[in-house]
């Protein structure tokens, strides 16, 4: 009886295992690892805790923990250069996304035929690819190579978007009473688009790009992420900045010390009515905190609460991306990237809905911009702002984490990067090799890099010469030496590993390096605009 007992149960096992479910497979485990990219917009250095920040950030700072920080990584300084470089891995210039001195304007968007964008030059090896957010770019992101989109067009409303679009189709315009949030939507249609990837394609590597609109301005956030920072700042921005140097040395991110304020550095650009609509409490200039009137100082601290709530929230959306790449069992094999366009903007102005002083600040009647008191604090402790090609205005945090490929566990490196260098390290991570120029592809040379032996090494790596130009703005950093002007004005030449606030002009100690770099400067120029005149297709 009993060994009849004990067939029966063993055919009984053997029948329920034959019928079963077959056991769910999850992630692809291969030698190319997925890639998520999640940009920020308009965030300044060291807003984030990993980068010496007071913001609460504990997703973001629990991959820097566990991978790796770069201190001397860049962008172009301005939002839709920096999208065209990081996914061209060209200069804004040799795709048309940006002027050269001198030429007449370019049609921004008439990119060139064969400046062809990322997730096209990844699909040879497999990837299907995502985009989630801002856009601002020429055409369409699935025309241009992405398999899903979310494109938020519309960068001045984050509770109620009039121009947003689903797989390039224009979706209903949205009511400010529908409950919407971009930072919450964008990472909703992230993470759907990542659920659609598990359940129809999970045998493919993906690519996602998340670009979110957060902490640009209109600073809009929701009540209660406000909440948690309402008084926080009525100390000023002239403490803040000392507070978060402190921490920044403590980290071992950035030496030297900390630049005085530059007073007579207000917005980039001229918006004569903006004070006269934001009220009194407005101020163009980072005056000291002493001098501000009572109204003044509320008014300016809860601009920095709403900021700081921004990123806030922008953390806490990223976690829950990152669960649901953990639910994928994606986590260990997918390279996450995170960094931001340019750095914190002193822009002040008023448009989009307008502004209503009346209205409770951070919500949609109102159009807050963070200003350059609270820009310089943001940007700590480097100077200048967005639009600038001094430090603060082009040096970004960049986070990589990557458990099955990047050794490191919470160090930073000091490896000279640039946007232009994400397409390169993730193609030779992916084992595409890029075709060479031909006559009907005649792409010139790219001055983007791979960083992967940086990151599956943490070596320091070497290279040649970074470049830049914007609204007039212009660099050349080569080593440590950084050549830089403001427009309309006179070269400045700073040893960054001396001086990495750019503090001590040497220009006049060293005429003859400034005529050395701004001859190599001169040349990479010429070498654009020649490349742009031959290959105009």
């Amino acid at each position: 009886m009993k060994r009849t007992l004990l067939l029966l149960a063993s055919l009984a096992l053997l029948f329920s295992t034959l019928h079963a479910d077959p056991a769910p497979v999850f992630c692809q485990q291969t030698n190319r690892p997925n890639v998520l990219v999640i940009l920020a917009d308009d965030l300044g250095f060291s807003d984030l805790g990993c980068y010496g920040g007071e913001i609460a950030t504990p997703n973001l700072d629990g991959l820097a923990a566990n991978g790796l920080r770069f201190t001397n990584f860049y962008n172009t300084g301005r939002c839709w250069p920096t999208r065209a470089s990081l996914l061209t891995g060209y200069y804004a210039q040799q795709v048309r996304f940006d002027v050269l001195p001198g030429d007449p304007p370019i049609k921004r968007g008439d990119r060139p035929k064969w400046a062809r964008l990322l997730p096209e030059l990844l699909r040879p090896a497999g990837y299907r690819s995502f985009h989630s957010g801002k856009w601002h770019l020429d055409g369409g992101p699935v025309a241009g190579g992405f398999n899903r989109s979310y494109s938020l067009d519309d960068h001045g409303r984050f509770f109620s978007p009039q121009r947003h679009l689903l797989d390039d189709r224009p979706l209903p315009k949205v009511s400010r009473d529908d409950g919407y949030y971009a930072t919450t939507a964008i990472a909703d249609h992230a993470i759907s688009f990542l659920q659609e990837h598990q359940n129809g394609f999970r045998d493919q590597p993906f690519l996602g790009y998340v670009a979110f609109t957060a902490p640009h301005f209109p600073l809009h956030a929701l009540p209660e992420d406000i909440a948690r920072y309402r008084d926080r700042y009525l100390g000023g921005w002239n403490r803040l900045r000392e507070e978060r140097f402190v921490r920044i040395r403590e980290m071992g991110l950035v030496g030297g010390s900390l630049p005085a304020v530059e007073p007579d550095v207000g917005p980039p650009y001229d918006h004569p009515n903006a004070m006269e609509k934001l009220g009194p409490g407005e101020v163009n200039r980072p005056l000291p905190w002493d001098e501000l009137t009572p109204e003044q100082l509320r008014f300016q601290a809860t601009k920095m609460a709403i900021h700081a709530a921004m990123v806030d929230r922008m953390d806490q959306e990223i976690g829950r991306i990152l669960d649901q790449l953990r639910t994928m069992e994606c986590f260990e094999n997918t390279l996450v990237l995170f960094l931001s366009d340019n750095g914190a903007s002193a822009e002040i102005m008023v448009r989009d809905d307008g502004h209503d002083a009346n209205a409770e600040p951070g919500s949609a009647s109102t159009h807050l911009c963070l200003g350059p008191g609270w820009s310089n604090a943001s940007n700590t402790p480097f100077r200048r702002h967005k639009t600038w090609v001094h430090e603060g205005g082009i040096h970004t945090p960049l986070v990589a984490h990557w458990p099955a490929g990047i050794p490191a566990r919470g160090q930073l490196n000091p490896s000279i990067g640039h946007v232009v260098d994400i397409v390169p390290t993730i193609l030779e991570l992916a084992g595409i090799v890029k075709p060479d120029s031909t006559a009907d592809n005649p792409a010139p040379h790219s001055p983007g890099i791979s960083l992967k032996s940086v990151l599956v090494g943490n070596r320091s790596l070497q290279r040649n010469s970074l470049w830049w130009f914007h609204e007039g703005n212009r660099a050349l950093r080569d080593g440590p030496w950084k050549l830089v002007s403001s427009k309309d004005r006179s070269w400045e030449l700073f040893n960054l590993a001396n001086d990495p606030t750019e503090q001590n002009d040497l220009a006049s100690q060293y005429p003859d390096r400034v005529l050395s770099m701004e001859s190599e400067w001169t040349r990479q120029l010429d070498q654009m605009r020649n490349d742009i005149l031959a290959n105009n297709n």
